[in-house]
């Protein structure tokens, strides 16, 4: 059985990136502790929310879809529960598909995605296309165990990120 596993994915620029962390993990362990705890507990601008496929088809395992930018519009929060959840289920469903997450533990696991989505966000399509791939990216790098120690060692020698560049 899965303990834990922690992932992350970043895909695109601009208004429409992506940036998702994933924590899959026991329904009976820590990772279903925090998903219970975050989704009984929603804050102003922060709801929880499951991910559906469908309406009245959640995905499975179940995954808990927590908003990392308060909705600031009506466009923000229609691309949060519309393009940017269905390409959580896609991701999910992708993971399944290819076996990043074992179809055979899926009434024992919980998946948590914290999901990065620019109140500015534009685009509902590459939004789409860049939540999906970064949600599978991220349950990939969880179930590989990546980064490792070596690759922060080496990427630490020259921090960057879209927001900051450090120049030597």
């Amino acid at each position: 059985m899965i303990d834990i596993q922690i992932g992350e994915g970043f895909v695109g620029s601009g208004a429409n990136a992506a940036h998702t962390n994933t924590i899959l993990g026991s329904r009976s362990g820590a990772a279903g502790v925090a998903w219970a705890t975050a989704l009984a507990t929603p804050r102003a601008g922060h709801v929880p929310f499951m991910v559906v496929a469908r309406p009245a088809l959640a995905v499975t395992p179940p995954t808990l879809f927590v908003n990392k930018a308060a909705i600031e519009s009506d466009q923000h929060g229609l691309f949060t529960w519309g393009a940017a959840q269905a390409a959580v289920a896609a991701g999910v469903g992708q993971a399944l598909r290819e076996g990043v997450i074992d179809t055979n533990a899926v009434n024992e696991l919980v998946i948590i995605a914290a999901i990065w989505l620019n109140p500015s966000a534009n685009n509902e399509e590459e939004v789409f296309a860049n939540q999906q791939q970064a949600m599978i990216d991220a349950l990939r790098n969880g179930a590989k165990g990546s980064p490792t120690a070596k690759e922060v060692m080496e990427a630490t020698l020259n921090v960057t990120n879209p927001f900051f560049r450090v120049k030597n």
